[in-house]
């Protein structure tokens, strides 16, 4: 995903995003601590948006019962999710100063999502 050009790219991230917030964040993201870090800013971090993209594309792939059977969805966890979330979460991971340095504050987790953020940028 990372050497895609716009628009191609801009494409692909919104629907990155779309996944992320509307199945991510509310089934498997718990508020973040100092051992489960998150961005609310994640697609500000290449590294991120580049796992997250890889995690979204098996889960399309191994959610679907027609493309890999029953199993797909353990799988996707223990083979996917559960590593990612590991890397991107982790204390090294690239989230570590979102939530620990104080010169990064407007990298703390917010309550609104990103489709929010454009909401009450448009006015709607």
């Amino acid at each position: 995903m990372l050497l895609l050009d716009s628009p191609e790219y801009d494409e692909e991230l919104r629907a990155l995003i779309e996944w992320v917030e509307g199945v991510l964040v509310p089934g498997y993201l718990a508020e973040p601590s100092a051992d489960a870090r998150w961005c609310h800013l994640w697609f500000e971090h290449p590294v991120a948006v580049a796992r997250l993209h890889a995690c979204w594309l098996s889960w399309q792939e191994l959610t679907d019962p027609a493309t890999c059977g029953y199993t797909g969805p353990g799988v996707w966890h223990r083979d996917h999710l559960d590593p990612c979330l590991r890397e991107l979460r982790g204390s090294t991971g690239p989230f570590e100063a979102c939530t620990k340095n104080g010169n990064q504050i407007q990298h703390r987790m917010s309550d609104l999502v990103p489709s929010t953020w454009r909401q009450a940028d448009q006015g709607d």
